[in-house]
């Protein structure tokens, strides 16, 4: 692994949740196992200003699209391959382009007392018991001094745009790299947090779980990070989650016209300003266009006609047929036109 998580994809959101629920109780440090958080006044004013400076620069070059100098000035585990990075900075340059920044929280992670790299470094931020206290989470991190900062970028479309630095001789080197939408079809988590209530009272558990866990990504700057806020949204989630979620290992066996499909996920998606399903299930025929798009248009079918309330919380749902050599194929039918 890298000495940094950086840029998460979606399809493990649900188990880096899952870890935020463990957390009972926060302090502010950790320091019998050598992993301290500084931030507010406990963060002297010179490092906290080389910190922020660092981060406004890092941001700047992604405003301009500089991917290079983002690249020269990463820890070398993460320039080594920069491809994800890369992506990320082209495909939200236009939001983190269009509006100004401010700082919303600075902190200093300390771990460099550590005797080797830490299976779970937490570290706990703020007083105990403060509606403003927060906790990071980070598998296998090396011995080290890092730093997180979260910026807030408003605009049409405002983005939250979250760097970790690694402390690396006086200079802070870019280690990881989170931007994340805050809104989706214009509404904030809150509003999708409103609506998981809202079906969940319905007795709609499957809208009410793929919309809390909207509300989870436009709420929270990173995966690996607690707040009560975000620990109330994971205690609700967890009481709304439907007991027939498919998995690789679990699949729903879903039948229609003759044939048996095994469905492998379920998961709402953000597409353009919409919140759209995505089935994926096993096909033998995914090569072949022709034959997969018939599946395709089966298998979205079948889904709807089995979760009929899955028709008031999505604007399409996204059908992809895999195969076992790794082909796939996708086809989008709007929710209007499934029949």
């Amino acid at each position: 692994m890298t000495r940094m998580l950086y840029l998460h994809v979606q399809k493990q959101r649900f188990l880096l949740r899952v870890v935020l629920l463990l957390v009972a109780v926060l302090a502010v440090s950790h320091a019998l196992t050598g992993q301290t958080c500084y931030s507010g006044p406990d963060l002297d004013a010179v490092t906290k200003g080389a910190i922020d400076g660092a981060a406004k620069q890092y941001l700047e070059m992604s405003r301009n699209g500089d991917v290079a100098g983002l690249k020269a000035n990463s820890i070398p585990q993460i320039s080594g391959d920069f491809s994800a990075i890369e992506q990320a900075v082209v495909t939200n340059k236009p939001y983190l382009a269009q509006g100004q920044s401010t700082i919303a929280g600075t902190y200093l992670l300390d771990a460099s007392q550590a005797k080797a790299p830490l299976p779970r470094a937490e570290f706990y931020c703020g007083i105990y018991n403060s509606p403003d206290r927060l906790a990071f989470f980070i598998p296998n991190l090396p011995p080290a001094r890092y730093a997180i900062v979260i910026q807030k970028v408003d605009g049409k479309d405002p983005i939250t745009l979250t760097l970790v630095l690694e402390n690396i001789g006086t200079a802070w080197k870019l280690a990881g790299y989170y931007p994340r939408l805050d809104e989706l079809g214009g509404h904030d988590g809150q509003w999708y947090l409103a609506r998981a209530r809202e079906y969940k009272a319905k007795g709609q558990s499957h809208n009410a779980w793929f919309y809390y866990l909207t509300a989870w990504d436009l709420t929270a700057p990173v995966d690996f990070m607690s707040t009560p806020q975000l620990d109330k949204i994971a205690d609700e989630m967890q009481g709304a989650r439907p007991g027939d979620l498919p998995s690789e290992a679990a699949p729903l066996s879903l039948s229609a016209n003759g044939k048996v499909f095994k469905v492998t996920e379920l998961a709402a998606v953000p597409v353009d300003n919409s919140l759209d399903l995505r089935v994926r299930y096993e096909n033998a025929a995914a090569a072949n266009p022709e034959a997969a798009f018939r599946d395709n248009m089966t298998v979205i079918k079948a889904i709807v006609a089995k979760y009929p309330e899955l028709r008031d919380g999505f604007s399409s749902v996204i059908a992809r047929a895999v195969d076992s050599s790794g082909h796939e194929y996708g086809s989008l039918l709007p929710m209007k036109d499934v029949k």
